[in-house]
């Protein structure tokens, strides 16, 4: 995979996005949690693209990501002449492309299940993600503690749990790695950023995202990323 940081030779970095193939625009992986889903699930599915990084929370953020997409957020992909923005809309375009790849679980109840809780996800959780905002370089132990976002944090345990013991076989959610795993590996990170205790069953579950190699390329580049927009412990809820 090819990665590429937007810098002053903007001309050349646009062109090289429109090259046949696909290319993947993100976020600072420190602190992008949607940008985290789609590309976690292609590189854990062997989809070949290009990645080109949009640093966030800089006066140029803007006007860097409106070059791929009017929407104004990164992920965005680019598929020839195609944009596609949303993470959400992303990996369902790389399912559909890639259907040998068995994005979604095979069996028919099990992945009426994961698009339930993918939506979920990607629907709800605003306290979680407010309280608790993605920063995999921080441990801040106790942030956070919101009631509406320890409702949120019960709720995604619950989840876990039921896909854990219908499909999931004490491995993954629903077996094989899938993109559940891949769109709640955001929130394995802010587990641990925020020191959030799990049964142990739930805290194995995190761990064995956390090795997958997709997940740990992700975070060991993420923690390897300086950037002084980074969150400090001042900067966050207590």
């Amino acid at each position: 995979m090819q990665t590429i940081e937007l810098d002053p030779t903007l001309s050349h970095t646009l062109a090289q996005a429109r090259q046949p193939g696909l290319t993947l625009v993100i976020g600072n992986k420190n602190l992008s949690s949607w940008s985290m889903r789609p590309w976690v699930a292609a590189v854990a599915f062997g989809i070949p693209f290009t990645e080109i990084k949009v640093l966030l929370d800089r006066p140029d953020t803007a006007s860097n990501i409106a070059h791929y997409s009017h929407a104004g957020r990164v992920p965005v992909l680019l598929a020839g002449e195609m944009t596609i923005w949303d993470s959400l809309a992303i990996i369902e375009y790389l399912a559909e492309q890639f259907p040998d790849k068995h994005m979604w679980p095979q069996d028919v109840a099990a992945r009426a299940l994961a698009r339930s809780i993918v939506a979920e996800m990607h629907s709800g959780f605003a306290e979680l993600r407010r309280a608790m905002p993605m920063n995999i370089q921080a441990r801040l132990p106790g942030h956070g503690r919101t009631p509406g976002c320890q409702a949120d944090i019960g709720r995604v345990c619950e989840i876990w749990e039921d896909c854990l013991a219908r499909f999931g076989h004490h491995h993954f959610l629903f077996g094989e790695f899938s993109i559940a795993d891949a769109y709640y590996a955001p929130v394995v990170t802010r587990f641990k950023t925020y020191g959030v205790a799990l049964a142990p069953a739930l805290q194995a579950y995190c761990e064995r995202v956390l090795a997958h190699p997709a997940v740990a390329r992700w975070v060991d580049e993420a923690m390897r990323e300086e950037d002084p927009t980074t969150l400090r412990d001042s900067d966050l809820p207590g």
